[in-house]
């Protein structure tokens, strides 16, 4: 595989992982039916008939259809082209006539998939993302891109680099703001009585959110900005989210209803939504018009919480220009302000307070002081350590050799330690009851954690190489990892060929027949793989 289909792929897969909110490499893998992908991979020169990606989104009920382009050469002019839509509905065709005739693998298999979902009685959306790193996308007015929606009743989403780029981990410059607030609109906060560090809780007016955390330096310190007109066309930066915990959520439920509230009751937004936290490194606040307002100086802004409600604001103002001074000057939000210059006390924030929320542990902890040192250990290494979606790496110019999630980063770690049994069958648990014990440095020496991830990668190698008659699943590779621990005088393919050994010497106590799947998450069968693996002459 050349470096620049390597390029390609990595594109493919990050979008993916922020489109689909999926941090798993190996699903990912599923998902890309692109030919070339999975030629080099498995050795399957299927023709895609267009579609390099295919996601079942269940919660959603989409069926999302990707078309990728991946261009060497940027041209600050270059549009996406329509005849890569037309190519793609060579499999949309094989999907509206429910056949599979001349499909193979995995898209035959998405194609029956797909023809079940939309023959039974609940309602899917089609979707077809073209998705490019060409600057301009298609014009979806055009009568071309009509004609395939009416045709195939099929969604025609058009994603490019502007777009990418706002999905992606962006490391920003500190990010300052003014703000003047009304005293009955403020309560401050500060630890102890004597205590010259203050935070505050504000009703601030959703336009005044909208400009600071705009891309406009001028207009984020401009706290006597009443022209709300002159926000209609600013865009929100993103580098105030480089600190939340939450990925990109392309669509979200809850999105739709802050935009519903914002058109038909502004003046109820406070009372409906949860508001945003924000931490900064530096709060400078000054009484003025004879202390009957005051004026906030920011330093250094993050948005710890509430940023799907942020980004459902700024799209808002971008769906029209009379949207700002219609429905969003009248809504106000909630906003709390902490002081927040020491960043274990940023990290505390971010993690209680989304605690309260719909989220997983996993991100609960991607900010500790821990998993940042790790991406910085692992950067140094060529490994992108990927702690949220769309993670690309710290260097945007640097080759990396991998990538790895911090999710499955945990449960290699899990193996390590002794536990392959409960990498897949408790992972939701590693970053929760079993944080603590997994990623405690009496368990495991952190600068070993490059060598951990390469033997994780050449295990997969290993295994891709292996014979047919072998399975190969996740699992396998948690136990390889233990196993080598143990015997590292054992190669890789040895330890392969010893765990088929057990797996199919293994039964259970009761009759039923297991899967391996099954047998390798008792903790009997790990039970029966150590025995193995001390009893083995060395």
């Amino acid at each position: 595989m050349n470096l620049s289909y390597n390029k390609g792929l990595v594109f493919i897969s990050s979008c993916i992982e922020s489109l689909c909110n999926e941090k798993d490499i190996d699903r990912i893998s599923d998902y890309i039916t692109d030919t070339e992908y999975n030629s080099y991979l498995y050795g399957n020169r299927n023709d895609d008939h267009g579609i390099d990606a295919i996601f079942i989104d269940s919660e959603g009920k989409e069926i999302k259809l990707f078309n990728f382009k991946f261009r060497e050469r940027f041209k600050v002019d270059q549009k996406q082209s329509f005849n890569e839509a037309f190519v793609s509905t060579k499999l949309v065709n094989c999907i509206m006539n429910e056949s599979i005739d001349g499909l193979e693998g995995k898209l035959a298999s998405y194609v029956t998939k797909i023809n079940e979902l939309l023959n039974g009685n609940e309602v899917w959306k089609l979707s077809l993302y073209m998705i490019s790193n060409e600057a301009l996308p298609i014009e979806h007015d055009e009568s071309a891109i009509q004609q395939l929606k009416n045709v195939y009743d099929m969604e025609v989403i058009s994603i490019c680099l502007p777009h990418i780029t706002s999905i992606m981990s962006i490391r920003p410059a500190p990010i300052n703001a003014e703000l003047i607030i009304d005293n009955d609109s403020l309560m401050s906060y500060s630890e102890s009585s004597i205590s010259t560090s203050k935070s505050y809780v504000i009703r601030l007016n959703a336009a005044d959110v909208i400009r600071i955390t705009c891309r406009n330096a001028d207009l984020r310190g401009d706290h006597n900005c009443e022209n709300f007109e002159l926000l209609a066309n600013e865009k929100i930066d993103f580098g105030v989210l480089f600190d939340n915990v939450r990925g990109f959520v392309q669509r979200s439920r809850y999105n739709a209803g802050i935009a519903k509230t914002l058109r038909e009751e502004a003046s109820k937004l406070f009372m409906y939504n949860n508001g945003l936290t924000i931490v900064a490194d530096d709060i400078k606040a000054h009484p003025v018009n004879g202390h009957r307002k005051v004026r906030i100086s920011l330093s250094g802004i993050q948005v710890l919480n509430g940023g799907q409600t942020l980004r459902t604001l700024h799209d808002f103002n971008a769906a029209d220009k009379s949207n700002i001074t219609e429905y969003i000057s009248k809504g106000e939000l909630l906003v709390r302000i902490f002081n927040a210059s020491n960043n274990e006390t940023a990290n505390k924030i971010a993690e209680y307070t989304n605690s309260q929320n719909s989220i997983s542990n996993v991100d609960l902890k991607s900010l500790s002081t821990l998993q940042i040192q790790l991406e910085q250990l692992l950067d140094e290494h060529g490994i992108i350590y990927s702690r949220k979606n769309g993670d690309t790496g710290i260097h945007d110019e640097k080759e990396y050799r991998y990538k790895i999630s911090m999710e499955q980063f945990g449960q290699i770690l899990f193996a390590y330690q002794g536990f392959p049994e409960k990498s897949s069958n408790q992972k939701q648990h590693i970053f929760g009851k079993y944080y603590d014990g997994i990623f405690s440095e009496d368990n495991f020496n952190f600068s070993n954690a490059p060598q951990l991830v390469e033997s994780y990668y050449e295990i997969k190698k290993a295994y891709s190489s292996s014979t047919d008659s072998i399975q190969k699943i996740e699992q396998k590779i948690f136990y390889i990892i233990y196993m080598h621990k143990v015997r590292e005088d054992w190669s890789y393919e040895k330890c392969i060929n010893m765990l088929e050994e057990a797996l199919s010497s293994y039964y259970p106590l009761s009759d039923v027949t297991l899967t391996d799947a099954r047998k390798m998450i008792q903790v009997r069968f790990r039970e029966s793989v150590s025995e193995m693996l001390h009893d083995t002459e060395l």
